[in-house]
């Protein structure tokens, strides 16, 4: 992303400029990645940037679970199978569920938790004092606890197990569980009283601390757990392997083999993070039994804070603005997806050996928000930067160039540098006399004008030449710069033959008009051209408001001369020696003399181009007939003036007045 003194109204070098944009640039990184960390710490107080957080803990927490805890529960399922074999309409007898209860406990289990609401008496009331007489210590009845919102008040109600079935020392345990906003459980339930809990306290386990609120670490999706159905549990002797309940926690509960779907829906049945996966709801029984296992073994996950959140959103944007600090492009989002990346595995760490859930959604958010921040003002600087570009240089290149030059700005040196340039002058002949006869017709002269600088504007502009000025009738350009021309003698060379038939066909326009008028024959137009090659200094010149992208040197002095010696020595195109030389491979060029330029000594050989070409004894000839002007030995009677004139015509004129000079 560039932007330049040309387009900043400076003629001073870039450096100051170029620590002025990196400095603007910077502070606004820091202020981009502070109103970041601000508006996220804020949305971080808001359900739906909580729910996004704990969607990205239901992807964390299901990869790669842990194992199932050793020794943990039994699922005692009400399942398909059992409504058949049982032959029962549900709700079936309590007594039936006494008889399990026996079942089970003569199998040698250690606790036994019914998920089952036993609230209301039953129509067969020895079915309940079957119930009663076999609900002892090592039983837990379900409770439920239910939230009643009015609108004169909320109100918690508590459903518990008729008292009657805890007379025997049974325990109720609250089963309720709390959903997040999107319906999904995660949460460890935080009743002292709660069924798991009660159910560890039963089978002489301890729950493990927690300092606040803690989610579940799931193991699987539905049916991870060890179950058999409920009427195999009737008679685990004839149905299960020999030991299966011995000093096993077993929950009996609803758990379906065909565990119902999201969609669908269930009774007693939850969405879990493995739903996310699996499409699937988890039994309420095996949701009691994954809470047991994580307050007995210390598997919960807690979550961090608050003030880790704010943290980690700061981490990102730093690590944003860090990330963004020199500049933006496709290395940027290459090593960004390797920084989000490593969010998610800094969070996922932390969740499996510290237990502790930092979500990596905020630091994610702030990175993005930082990167995509800083990379939207970069792309904006670099549109303004290229529109900028297209302005200031399209009045001077091609629209190719132009384009070369906002893709890459780095092609640009605008504070002033040294370099070998090809600096081209053309100016009409006999302007003045024109000028004279349309005094009255300024709209006819300046129409003159524009039609004649126009085409050779265009030949500069398609042979990749800079337009530098225009001087009245005169315009003047050069190659080499902005951009790098290694061919840029030979451009400019073809670029003055191309003007010199494009004064031709001017010429035959207007001569054609005037006759198609009936008005008298125009002016015919003639340039003169001077061209040479040479060290220049190039850059922004002018004052501080009003400034050129031009060249200056003692080459582009002796361009100009060449103009304008050109019509001394009966050539329209004239070149400097290093300009016949670097185009040599492409034009054939021939010396005509050597001049001096005001405020040098040095004498410069000066040369015409030679088009169509001569043969070879011609040039060898014209060699000649110079190296004797250059000793003083050449008279006007000479005869080689006359064979030269037939054998190299476009020296005619030359020749000529050769011959003049020397009479």
């Amino acid at each position: 992303m560039a932007a330049f003194n040309v387009l900043r109204g400076h003629t001073g070098g870039p450096s100051t400029e170029t620590a002025a944009r990196r400095t603007h640039r910077r502070l606004g990184l820091a202020v981009l990645a502070a109103l970041t960390v601000v508006v996220l710490s804020f949305a971080s107080l808001t359900s739906p940037f909580s729910l996004v957080e704990l969607r990205s803990f239901d992807y964390l927490s299901t990869f790669a679970p842990p194992p199932l805890p050793k020794d943990g529960p039994v699922i005692v399922a009400i399942d398909e199978p059992s409504m058949a074999e049982i032959g029962s309409q549900w709700p079936w007898p309590r007594a039936l569920h006494a008889r399990l209860i026996e079942a089970l406990r003569e199998a040698g289990a250690k606790a036994i938790g019914i998920d089952i609401i036993l609230a209301e008496p039953s129509v067969a009331p020895e079915n309940d004092a079957a119930l009663a007489a076999t609900a002892g210590p090592d039983v837990v009845l379900a409770g439920d606890e239910t939230l009643i919102e009015t609108p004169q008040a909320d109100q918690f109600v508590r459903t518990e197990p008729l008292a009657r079935f805890i007379e025997r020392g049974a325990k109720t345990g609250i089963a309720s569980v709390q959903l997040s906003g999107d319906g999904t459980l995660r949460q460890v339930p935080a009743y002292a009283d709660g069924f798991a809990a009660q159910l560890a306290r039963t089978a002489g386990r301890q729950e493990q601390a927690r300092s606040g609120p803690a989610l579940l670490q799931m193991f699987g999706p539905a049916r991870t757990y060890p179950t058999v159905s409920y009427y195999q549990a009737l008679d685990p002797g004839q149905f299960l392997p020999e030991g299966f309940f011995r000093d096993r926690v077993v929950i009996v509960g609803l758990s379906l083999q065909n565990a119902p779907t999201l969609q669908a829906g269930g009774a007693d049945a939850f969405a879990t993070p493995f739903t996310v996966h699996t499409g699937q709801l988890v039994a309420g029984a095996e949701i009691q039994a994954t809470i047991f296992d994580n307050i007995t073994q210390g598997l919960f996950i807690e979550r961090a804070g608050r003030p880790i959140v704010i943290v980690a959103i700061a981490l990102g944007a730093l690590l944003a603005a860090t990330m963004v600090f020199r500049s933006t492009g496709w290395l940027t989002a290459a090593l960004s997806f390797l920084v989000l990346l490593l969010f998610a595995a800094a969070s996922y760490a932390l969740l499996r050996l510290g237990h502790v859930f930092v979500s990596p959604v905020g630091s994610v958010f702030s990175y993005i928000g930082v990167v995509a921040g800083q990379t939207g003002l970069d792309y904006a600087a670099e549109r303004r930067s290229r529109r900028d570009i297209t302005r200031a240089f399209s009045r001077y290149l091609s629209p190719a160039l132009v384009e070369r030059l906002a893709n890459d700005p780095s092609q640009l040196k605008l504070g002033g540098e040294r370099r070998t340039l090809t600096v081209l002058f053309c100016d009409v002949r006999g302007f003045t006399t024109i000028s004279e006869t349309l005094k009255d017709d300024p709209e006819q002269l300046t129409a003159l004008i524009n039609r004649l600088l126009t085409p050779l504007s265009e030949i500069v502009l398609e042979s990749g030449g800079t337009i530098d000025k225009y001087i009245g009738d005169c315009l003047m350009a050069f190659w080499n710069a902005p951009l790098d021309d290694p061919d840029h003698a030979s451009h400019a060379v073809g670029a003055a033959l191309r003007m010199l038939e494009a004064i031709e066909t001017l010429n035959a326009e207007l001569h054609l008009e005037a006759e198609g008028a009936g008005s008298k024959p125009p002016h015919v137009l003639k340039v003169g051209i001077g061209i040479n090659t040479g060290d220049c200094v190039v850059g922004n010149m002018g004052s501080s408001r009003r400034f050129d992208y031009s060249v200056l040197g003692d080459s582009v002095n002796l361009a100009s001369r060449l103009e304008g010696e050109s019509k001394n020595y009966g050539v329209p195109l004239l070149v400097g020696e290093q300009t016949a030389r670097l185009s040599a491979a492409a034009f054939t060029s021939a010396e005509l003399d050597s001049i001096t330029v005001k405020g040098r000594t040095a004498l410069s050989p000066i040369f015409t181009i030679l088009q169509p070409e001569p043969s070879p004894q011609a040039l060898a000839n014209h060699k000649q007939l110079l190296a004797a002007k250059y000793a003083g030995t050449l008279h006007a009677q000479d005869p080689a003036l006359d064979q030269l004139e037939r054998e190299i015509p476009p020296l005619g004129g030359y020749y000529r007045l050769l011959r003049s000079r020397l009479t």
